[in-house]
Parts: C-alpha cells; sequence; structure tokens
C-alpha cells in the first residue's frame, strides 16, 4: 500500500494514502494524549474534550450545526479516546473533502467550551460511565489495567469518575490544549478516493495552528513479584474475567511473536482455548484473548465470561493452555493457520478507509514509524514455531499472573489458590 509523508512548517505531520477505486474518503485528525496524561484531579478530561468537540464552535455555534452539515452530506463522524491517543475523524464521499476539513478543522482549532454546554454535558459522561458499570464484559477489562498499573495515570479509567466530572470547568479544558494539543504533537491522516497533493488544502485548514513544546507522559512501572487478584463483588448470572501476565510494549521487535502467540490462544473460533474452554467443556460462552501495548508497556490478556458455579474450573483450564504452549511443540498446520488468520484480518480491516487511516496514523504518533501492511504481513510470515514458544516462555511467569473478576463471590483466597503455573 502506498502512502505519502510530509511535515508542514508548523509541524503538523500529514499522511496520505490512496486508495483506488474507493468512492469514500477518511480525514483523522489523531493527537498524542489521551487519559494517561492526566493527574488525578482531572481524570476523564482526556474523553470530555472529545464530548466537547462536537458540541459547537464559534463558526458553528451548536452541536446541531455541526451534525446538520455532516447527515446532509451523508457522513459519518465520531472521536474515540484511548490511554495515550485521541482521534476525531469525518468520512464522507470524495467530492466533499473540502467541507470536510473546514469542519474538522473548525472543531480542533475553535471549539467553545460553552460554560452550560459542558454543564450538560458532564450528566451524558456520568450516564457513559454508569452504563459500563452496568456491563460487566466491557468494566472487566478497565478492571484488570487497574489492578497492572494500580493508582497511575495509566491505572485509572478513561472516562474517568463522577465526582471528578463534576467538578471539571472550563478553565480546565484550555489547560489541558495548551499542555498537550499542538500540530507536532498531532497527525492528519488522509485515506481513501483521493487524488492529488493534499498539502496546499491542509495549510489551508490547519498550517495557521501555532506549534509549541508539548508534555510528554510519565513511564509507567512494570515490576511484579507475586500473582495479583481483584475481586469485585457483583450480583451477576455470569462471571467475567480477566486474565493474564505482563508482555511487550509497542516497539518491542518481537510484538509479530507475541501476536501469533495470541492467536493460537484465543484469536477464534477455533483457537486453542475457545475449543477447550467453550467447545469441549461448555464453561464460557465468550473467551478470547489480546494484547494492549503501550509505548513503555504491555500486557496480555484472556477474557472469558463463564458459568458462576464453574468459575475455577474455567480458570484451571486457561492456566492450563498458557502452561502447554510453553512446553508443547506447535505444529506447522497450526502456526500457518494463524499467519493466515492474522494477515487475513488484516486485509479485511484494510476495505475500509477509516481502518487505513487508523493503523498509518497510530503508527506514526505512537512510534515515529509506519510500517505499511506488506511490511506486517512479512513479518508476521518470519515467525517460526519455537519463537512462539520462547515467547511463552518469558511472558508466561507465574509471579506476573494478573486476575480480575466481577461476579457473586467475596472469597478471595479461593481465587489466589489458582493463580499457579
Amino acid at each position: 500500500m502506498v502512502y505519502d509523508k510530509e511535515t508542514l512548517k508548523n509541524g503538523l505531520r500529514l499522511l496520505t494514502i490512496p486508495m483506488p477505486g474507493v468512492a469514500s474518503v477518511t480525514l483523522l485528525l489523531m493527537v498524542g494524549a489521551g487519559s494517561r496524561y492526566e493527574e488525578k484531579e482531572i481524570n476523564g478530561l482526556s474523553h470530555f474534550l472529545e464530548h466537547m468537540a462536537f458540541k459547537g464552535t464559534k463558526k458553528r455555534p451548536t452541536a446541531l450545526d455541526i451534525a446538520t452539515l455532516i447527515d446532509g452530506i451523508g457522513g459519518e463522524f465520531n472521536a474515540f479516546t484511548s490511554k495515550d491517543h485521541t482521534g476525531y475523524y469525518i468520512k464522507a464521499a470524495s467530492k466533499h473533502l473540502p467541507l470536510v476539513f473546514d469542519v474538522l478543522s473548525d472543531m480542533m482549532l475553535h471549539s467553545k467550551f460553552d460554560p452550560a454546554e459542558i454543564e450538560r454535558e458532564k450528566g451524558v459522561i456520568i450516564e457513559e460511565i454508569n452504563m459500563y458499570e452496568d456491563m460487566p464484559i466491557r468494566k472487566i477489562s478497565d478492571l484488570y489495567e487497574n489492578l497492572l498499573y494500580g493508582n497511575t495515570k495509566l491505572g485509572r479509567d478513561i472516562a474517568g469518575i463522577p465526582d471528578v466530572i463534576r467538578s471539571i470547568k472550563r478553565d480546565d479544558f484550555l489547560s489541558y490544549l495548551n499542555r498537550f494539543y499542538s500540530p507536532a504533537n498531532t497527525i492528519v491522516t488522509v485515506s481513501g478516493g483521493i487524488d492529488g497533493d493534499l498539502r496546499e488544502m491542509t495549510a489551508k485548514y490547519l498550517g495557521l495552528w501555532q506549534n509549541k513544546k508539548t508534555e510528554r507522559p510519565e513511564k509507567a512501572g512494570d515490576e511484579q513479584k507475586k500473582p495479583a487478584l481483584l475481586l469485585r463483588h457483583k450480583d451477576t448470572q455470569q462471571a467475567h474475567l480477566c486474565i493474564g501476565v505482563r508482555s511487550y510494549s509497542l516497539t518491542n521487535p518481537d510484538r509479530y511473536k507475541l501476536g501469533l502467540l495470541t492467536n493460537i490462544l484465543g484469536g477464534g473460533m477455533s483457537s486453542r482455548l475457545f475449543i477447550e474452554v467453550r467447545e469441549r467443556r461448555g464453561l464460557a460462552y465468550y473467551v478470547r484473548s489480546s494484547n494492549e501495548m503501550y509505548t513503555d508497556v504491555g500486557n496480555f490478556v484472556t477474557q472469558a465470561g463463564v458459568d458462576t458455579k464453574r468459575i475455577d474450573d474455567a480458570i484451571k483450564v486457561i492456566l492450563g493452555e498458557f502452561s502447554r504452549i510453553r512446553e508443547e511443540p506447535i505444529k506447522a498446520e497450526e502456526l500457518k493457520k494463524a499467519k493466515e488468520n492474522l494477515k487475513g484480518k488484516l486485509i479485511l480491516d484494510l476495505e475500509d478507509s477509516r481502518n487505513v487511516a487508523g493503523l498509518f496514523a497510530s503508527a506514526e504518533l505512537l512510534e515515529d514509524k509506519v510500517r505499511t501492511p506488506e511490511e506486517i504481513m512479512k513479518n508476521v510470515d518470519k515467525v517460526t514455531a519455537e519463537e512462539v514458544m520462547e515467547t511463552a516462555r518469558n511472558i508466561f511467569k507465574e509471579q506476573t499472573l494478573n486476575l480480575a473478576i466481577i461476579g457473586p463471590y467475596k472469597e478471595e483466597e479461593r481465587f489466589k489458590k489458582l493463580l499457579k503455573l
């Protein structure tokens, strides 16, 4: 996949990725700031800011004004907040790209942060937090990272907590923007049905944005000397758990080995964990494995929703699979299937200009290096079965086991005894 990278005079980086035959275009502005940049007193502000970007600008005073414009061209617009970056995007028919640039740059640079609107939106965000609390399948992953990283910037929830949200004022938004938002800390990505050089259009709408030095987040600690448990009592009909270990950061060269290990264990309906936990034993409805990789630390996790009466069995089976992949040789056909699965999913993702924009922008922003899909697939193909097993031996260590549970339990010792490899 061919792409072009340019840097404007103000330090803003522009990535353009043409997709021949695609009639739509996605404009994504990704900023290198998220919830791990927040002090405890403003926890949730990155996410709150994302909401406020859609609430009106000087040129388009209300949320309705913005929504009417994008709806009027049949476009999609949204934003997302993670712990280390925030993204704002609009996807529309290619002919509307100038309008898309106009609207999204206006939201980025000229949002009003009207105090009355801020107060109204507090209620929306608090209800969003309440929604997550009532969704154990969503909440359990937050608890898992609470357990791993504790009461640190990386360990806190992206959405924040209601008491902090209620205390946020207009000046908090302005101060946050001044500290963390700048052209040099932002990637502009245009993907889809584009033709020609977009530097002039980017400079027209974002070239006057003044560059400045922005703050960087503190590095996370990653030391762990014994297994850890976080138990959240909740009267549920299904127990939800996350069990895993500390693993690799985003820039670790062994990330592709880890990706294949993860896929073999819990990457699909023919994965080892899905077959053992669900198909053969009927212990869970869903079970899957994934990696969360930050620039400085990372973690591997298996998540499952299990029978409340058989959770002990489910944990033992999952841990048994962690141990088995360290010791038993991986067959050539299983490794080949995992490779083709990863590559196939990537190819499917690349049919959507929004996914393409996200892939390229996050790599440039977080790693300062774009890896094309072709490079990614080549790196996946290079991995051997022995390297996957070596990765398993490196990360699956008893002292770094972590288990988070939401369910009708109060006996911590019951679960601590199970954390053995």
